[in-house]
């Protein structure tokens, strides 16, 4: 029986991968803005994680960036399977813009 904290360790990991990614400046798509990573959940069998995304900009600006990183997951996924070690490789299903509205 897996316990909920591994879940979170791996979400953390995942997320120190993908951020540092972007600080490096792997993803050139030029429709990709500048991101923050703000979270990223993953499944209790660790096979799929979503991994969360907070952008300032207009509409237009938002939807090109979403384009961008959902062109981009493929790339995302290796780079993730080789940077954190797990037995499976965690599917990633698209990067989603989470909005916290105060």
């Amino acid at each position: 029986m897996a316990t909920k904290i591994r879940p979170e360790r791996v979400g953390q990991e995942i997320q120190a991968a993908v951020a540092d990614m972007l600080i490096r400046g792997d993803l050139h798509d030029p429709r990709i803005g500048y991101i923050t990573i703000t979270g990223v959940k993953v499944s209790p069998d660790l096979r799929v994680a979503r991994i969360y995304y907070s952008m300032i900009g207009t509409e237009e600006e938002k939807a090109k960036t979403q384009a961008g990183l959902d062109a981009a997951k493929g790339y995302v996924r290796r780079e993730v399977t080789s940077k954190v070690k797990l037995r499976v490789s965690p599917e990633v299903p698209g990067l989603y813009e989470f909005e916290v509205r105060v």
